[in-house]
């Protein structure tokens, strides 16, 4: 798959798949005879979890830490799980926060439609 391909599965630029590569954040791709990167399905979804976890507000170097453990091997799955769900607990975290201010902004809409709905 090439990387462009990898750049419209994953939502990632391709500027910043070839960071991501650059910065150890994958595993080494490999190329074709052309020179260019050739990734296989697994290395698409892995670029696709990056841009999630990136998306959902994890740190480079989170990312760059979970990235390690992943390069270590089937020993480290309890680590990378535990990663996952501290990031999850503190996604449900600031879901909850989002979920305050939309009532809010929600309830001042309110308050805006009835005071516009009264000027007619």
């Amino acid at each position: 798959m090439k990387i462009s391909e990898v750049a419209e599965r994953s939502g990632l630029s391709i500027s910043t798949i070839r960071y991501y590569e650059k910065s150890g954040l994958c595993p080494e791709v490999r190329r074709g005879t052309d020179g260019q990167r050739r990734f296989s399905a697994t290395e698409a979804e892995w670029f696709s979890l990056l841009a999630s976890l990136r998306a959902t507000g994890m740190s480079l170097s989170d990312m760059r830490a979970f990235a390690n453990l992943y390069a270590s091997g089937h020993e480290t799955v309890p680590q990378r799980k535990a990663a996952l769900l501290a990031h999850r607990e503190n996604l449900d975290g600031r879901q909850a926060e989002l979920d305050r201010c939309r009532v809010i902004l929600d309830r001042k809409l309110q308050t805006y439609d009835e005071v516009l709905e009264n000027r007619k």
